[in-house]
């Protein structure tokens, strides 16, 4: 699917087919075997072998025949063209948002949509066992062990392949357990670990696959960033990357989960631009309408205006490092008014190299986690780089019955 590129050797020329016919429906709905072959350049026998197998696996399903529009069309000869789409008649994944102060849960199938609905929420508690209590609860309601895996997004430092949680912040119970493992031996179907900026990122990805170099920056109850290049999300040795939110700020003495002073997070995500509202307006319990309806009225105070200005230095360092043309913003910042994010943007071509010789491209985007976690389930569980995997669920879990045969 998207994010991920292979040598181009028979098997991993599949999968890439594979993956662009799947990105391709995303964009269009449903399509032809004929329309499809056309826009991934691909010959019409490849086009129809690969969708075959798709159906086979059951990630595409047939809508019906391509019928001609028109009055003076006539059906062409032969057999009638059968129009395509991504599956959506069974829940392929359980997706799941484990946020600093609140779990989402969500059935998803593969035609996930592109901005995020999630059917069930409970505050996150602040142990391991509270929280695995209360997602079986929560999960009841859904027919887990029929679908392909459980896929969580989780907030800090993240080794995804091992599925452990290195460091979390504003979450430090997360570093005590192996939560990919807990959620395994529920059902005993796949779970994977996704670090929550990186599936926006993904989710992003998804939606528009033409924009293949950005930087997304999130603001929510922390602040961090993830890096797309060519069209695939940056991965790098170390599962660190992305996290400008502990970048320090001269003057700025708040102290941070992080165990350090002074970062960028503490000022401009939703708990520190309360904090900072709170302090400026003598405030007891300030909330965020009020902080909304106060830019509203007001504009932006200096409080906001420096903390703004601190995050597009931050932001501007990052896309200099990286050679980036596009930054991507989403979360809190973007549900207060547009001077807010108009101000954000102004810093960041303020500091940006690029915006010298180019133009630096700063656009405001919903949040797409749930698709970016059903594109990485695809990518891991359904079509993985490695062939020799096949269809096969982790065996070494005792889990080694295929796919196809759980359709």
């Amino acid at each position: 699917m998207l994010g991920v590129k292979t040598a181009a050797l028979p098997s991993s020329l599949r999968r890439t087919n594979q993956r662009t016919v799947i990105s391709l429906l995303l964009r269009l709905g449903s399509a032809s075997r004929a329309d499809l072959a056309k826009a991934a350049g691909i010959s019409q026998p490849t086009a129809g072998k690969i969708t075959t197998e798709l159906l086979e696996l059951g990630v595409l399903q047939e809508v019906g025949t391509l019928v001609p529009q028109g009055r003076n069309l006539s059906p062409k000869l032969g057999r009638p063209g059968q129009m395509l789409r991504l599956a959506d008649r069974q829940l392929r994944f359980l997706v799941v948002e484990l946020g600093v102060a609140e779990t989402k849960v969500s059935a998803m199938p593969v035609a996930v949509k592109l901005e995020d609905e999630w059917s069930i929420s409970f505050p996150t508690p602040t142990s391991p066992e509270a929280w695995l209590a209360g997602f079986k609860k929560a999960t009841a309601m859904f027919p887990v062990r029929q679908m392909w895996g459980v896929l969580i997004s989780v907030p800090g430092v993240l080794d995804e392949h091992a599925g452990k949680v290195l460091f979390s912040p504003n979450l430090h119970w997360l570093e005590s357990v192996n939560l990919q493992e807990m959620v395994q031996q529920l059902w005993e179907i796949p779970a994977l670990l996704v670090q929550e900026i990186r599936a926006l990122a993904l989710g992003h990805l998804t939606a528009e696959p033409d924009c293949e170099d950005f930087f997304l920056i999130d603001f929510g109850q922390g602040v961090g960033g993830a890096v797309v290049l060519d069209g695939t999300l940056y991965n790098h040795p170390m599962p660190l990357s992305g996290e400008v939110g502990h970048t320090p700020v001269p003057g700025n003495n708040r102290h941070c989960g992080c165990g350090a002073v002074g970062c960028l997070e503490t000022l401009v995500s939703e708990r520190g631009l309360l904090e900072s509202f709170a302090a400026a307006e003598g405030i007891d319990s300030p909330t965020w309408p009020a902080l909304v309806k106060h830019v509203q009225s007001h504009g932006l105070a200096p409080w906001l205006k420096d903390s703004l200005d601190a995050a597009g230095r931050t932001i501007a360092g990052a896309i200099n490092v990286m050679g980036l043309p596009r930054v991507i913003v989403t979360g809190c910042l973007t549900d207060l008014p547009a001077v807010v994010t108009e101000h954000l943007a102004q810093q960041i071509r303020g500091g940006a190299m690029w915006a010298r010789f180019g133009q630096i491209v700063c656009q405001c985007a919903p949040h797409r986690r749930t698709a970016g976690m059903v594109a990485h389930g695809l990518d891991r569980l359904v079509l993985p780089a490695d062939s020799d995997s096949g269809m096969l669920l982790p065996s070494r879990r005792g889990m080694g019955r295929s796919l196809a045969m759980r359709k």
